[in-house]
C-alpha cells in the first residue's frame, strides 16, 4: 500500500496527511503557528519561519502517531504554502526577517507605483495579473523590505516564496542558483510569464526603484511546475522529521491551488476555498486576460491548464473579528442564524474589512455596513458578512465569467464550507448555482496527489483525483430565496463599484437605505403569514 505525507502550511498552522493510495487518509496531525502582529498598524502580519518547520515537525509526528505509520514507509512529501508570503535570505539561504505573511498590506504603496510604471512603460506582463499589481504579491513586499532595512541589504542574496523556502530547506539546499522556484507562486505573484521572457526586464525594474537593481539576477533558479521534483528530502531533516532521507520534494504550490486539485478541480469547475480569505480557481486550456483577478497563469493549478485565481482578501477574518468585538465566538453566532432568510435583518455588508482583493484590487478600502437600527445584533451582523462575501464572490465569478473562464460547477473547499451550511446555502442561492461541498476534508489531499505523483504512484492528476477525491453533497439554490438576492445584488454591485473604484461616476444612493427597509419588513412579513 503506497503511502504519502501532504502538508498544507496555513496562515495558524500546518497540517500533515498521511495519506494511503487505496484507503485515502490514514491519519492526520495539527500544530499551531504563531502569527507576528503590530497593534499600531494593521497592515503588519509576519510569521517566523523556524516556527513555520517547528510546527512541521510537530505536525509531522503527531500524524505519524495518528495513521500508526512507520516514518519510513513513506514515499514522498509534498507541501503547499499561503502566498504570497515572502522571505528575503542571505548566504546559505539563511532568513533576513520573517515572512511578510500573504495578509501584510504595508507594501501597498509599492504595488500602486509597480502598476503605474507597468502602464506608462507598456509591460504586457501586468494584462496577466489583472492590470493591478496587489500590496499582497513579490515585488511589492520585497521592495518595501527593501526600503525599510536599509542595514540588512548588503546582506540580501535572494528572497523566496513561503512553497519555495520550506522545499529548499527539507531538501538542503543552501545555493540560489539550484532552488526550485514554483510557477505557480512566480506566475501569480511575480510577474513572471514564460512566453514574456520570464520576469520583468532589469530596465523596468530599475524605472520603479533603483533599489530594484540586480533583483531580477538574483530571483535565479528552476522555474518549474509541481508535476517537477524540487530535490530529494535531508538526512537533517529526514531524522527531524521521522522519515526516511531521499524521498521526493515535488515543487510545491499555493495552498488553495493544491485544495482546488484535492476537491476534484476540471475545466469548467470554480473551486471557491473559503477560509480566512478566500481563493477561486479555475482552470482551462485557453484563458484570456481577466481585468482585475490575481493571475492568469500556465501551468500553476495543473500543471496542463492555465490557472486563473481570484478571490476575497477577508471572509473568515471578517467574521471572527465580529464575534471578537461581541465577546463571543463564530460558532455560537452561527447557532442563532440557521433560519435567517436573505435579506431579513435589513443589513447590506460591504466585506472591504481587509481591502478588495479582487476585482477593485484596492488595499485601502474598509469594510461599510448600511441599514443598521437600534434593534441589530451581532447575529444579524454576521449573516450580512456571510451575504456580502457571496455578492463579492458574484461579482468576481462574473468578471471571469465575461473573460471566457468557463464556469459550470462551483466546488466549496475550505474548513468554514465543511461546518457552515448557513453559509453555503447563502452561496447557492446568491449564485443562483448548486453548491457542491466534499463530503470529507481535503486540506492536504492536493499535496498527498502531487506527492504520489512524485512518488511514481499515480501517473496524472487525474488517475489520482479519481482514486482519492471524496464525493459531494448538493445544495440547491432556492427560488424565493434567489429573488431577494437579486435585488440585493443590484444594489450591493451599483455600492461595490461605486464606493471601490474611484475612477466610477458618483449614483445616487438615496434609495439604498428604505430599499433595505422594505425588503427586511417584505420577509418579515412573509415569514409570519407562512408560520400563520
Amino acid at each position: 500500500m503506497p503511502i504519502v505525507a501532504g502538508v498544507d502550511f496555513g496562515t495558524q498552522s500546518v497540517r500533515v496527511a498521511i495519506v494511503d493510495s487505496k484507503a485515502g487518509q490514514l491519519g492526520a496531525g495539527v500544530a499551531g503557528l504563531p502569527l507576528l502582529r503590530d497593534p499600531d498598524d494593521p497592515d503588519f502580519v509576519t510569521q517566523s519561519h523556524d516556527a513555520q518547520m517547528n510546527a512541521l515537525v510537530d505536525a509531522m509526528r503527531l500524524a505519524l502517531a495518528d495513521a500508526r505509520v512507520d516514518g519510513h514507509d513513506i514515499l514522498a512529501l509534498a507541501l503547499d504554502t499561503t502566498g504570497s508570503s515572502v522571505i528575503p535570505v542571505g548566504e546559505g539561504l539563511v532568513p533576513l526577517d520573517d515572512y511578510y505573511l500573504w495578509a501584510d498590506h504595508r507594501a501597498k504603496h509599492e504595488a500602486a507605483l509597480i502598476t503605474e510604471i507597468a502602464h506608462r512603460d507598456g509591460l504586457e506582463a501586468i494584462q496577466y495579473c489583472g492590470g493591478v499589481y496587489s500590496a499582497e504579491w513579490g515585488f511589492a513586499k520585497l521592495l518595501h523590505w527593501l526600503r525599510n532595512n536599509p542595514g540588512k541589504r548588503d546582506r540580501f542574496v535572494t528572497a523566496l516564496e513561503n512553497c519555495d523556502m520550506v522545499a529548499a530547506t527539507l531538501c538542503g539546499v543552501t545555493d540560489p542558483r539550484e532552488i526550485a522556484r514554483s510557477i505557480c507562486a512566480m506566475g501569480h505573484k511575480w510577474l513572471w510569464n514564460e512566453e514574456l521572457g520570464g520576469l520583468p526586464s532589469e530596465e523596468f525594474l530599475c524605472a520603479v526603484d533603483p533599489l530594484l537593481a540586480g533583483v531580477r539576477a538574483k530571483l535565479q533558479g528552476r522555474y518549474l511546475t509541481s508535476d517537477r521534483v524540487a530535490g530529494e528530502l535531508s538526512a537533517d531533516w529526514a531524522a527531524k522529521l521521522g522519515l526516511r532521507a531521499g524521498i521526493p520534494v515535488p515543487v510545491g504550490a499555493f495552498d488553495a491551488h493544491w485544495d482546488a486539485i484535492g476537491a476534484g478541480l476540471v475545466e469548467g469547475d470554480v473551486v471557491n476555498v473559503i477560509g480566512t480569505s478566500t481563493c477561486i480557481v479555475a482552470i482551462g486550456k485557453s484563458v484570456d486576460c481577466v481585468p482585475g483577478v490575481c493571475g492568469v497563469v500556465q501551468g500553476s493549478a495543473h500543471p496542463h491548464y492555465v490557472g486563473v485565481e481570484s478571490g476575497l482578501s477577508g471572509v473568515g477574518s471578517i467574521f471572527e473579528s465580529i464575534a471578537t468585538r461581541s465577546g463571543s465566538t463564530v460558532e455560537e453566532l452561527s447557532a442563532g442564524i440557521e433560519h435567517y432568510r436573505a435579506g431579513q435583518t435589513g443589513l447590506l455588508r460591504m466585506v472591504w474589512d481587509n481591502g478588495d482583493r479582487t476585482v477593485l484590487v484596492n488595499p485601502h478600502l474598509g469594510g461599510v455596513t448600511f441599514g443598521w437600527n437600534l434593534n441589530h445584533s451581532a447575529r444579524d451582523e454576521l449573516f450580512a458578512a456571510i451575504e456580502g462575501t457571496a455578492i463579492h464572490t458574484r461579482i468576481v465569478l462574473e468578471r471571469m465569467a465575461e473573460h471566457g473562464v468557463p464556469i459550470n460547477r462551483v466546488i466549496h473547499g475550505g474548513g468554514i464550507a465543511q461546518k457552515n451550511d448557513v453559509l453555503n446555502r447563502v452561496y447557492a442561492n446568491v449564485l443562483g448555482k448548486p453548491i457542491l461541498v466534499p463530503e470529507r476534508p481535503i486540506t492536504g489531499l492536493g499535496s498527498s496527489i502531487f506527492a504520489f505523483l512524485a512518488a511514481g504512484v499515480f501517473g496524472t492528476i487525474e488517475e489520482a483525483q479519481a482514486a482519492l477525491c471524496p464525493p459531494f453533497r448538493v445544495i440547491d439554490p432556492e427560488p424565493r430565496e434567489q429573488a431577494t438576492y437579486e435585488r440585493l445584488y443590484d444594489m450591493y454591485r451599483s455600492l461595490y463599484f461605486a464606493l471601490g473604484d474611484p475612477s466610477s461616476p458618483a449614483i445616487r444612493v438615496g434609495t439604498v437605505l428604505p430599499d433595505l427597509r422594505r425588503i427586511a419588513a417584505e420577509v418579515r412579513s412573509a415569514g409570519s403569514a407562512a408560520v400563520q
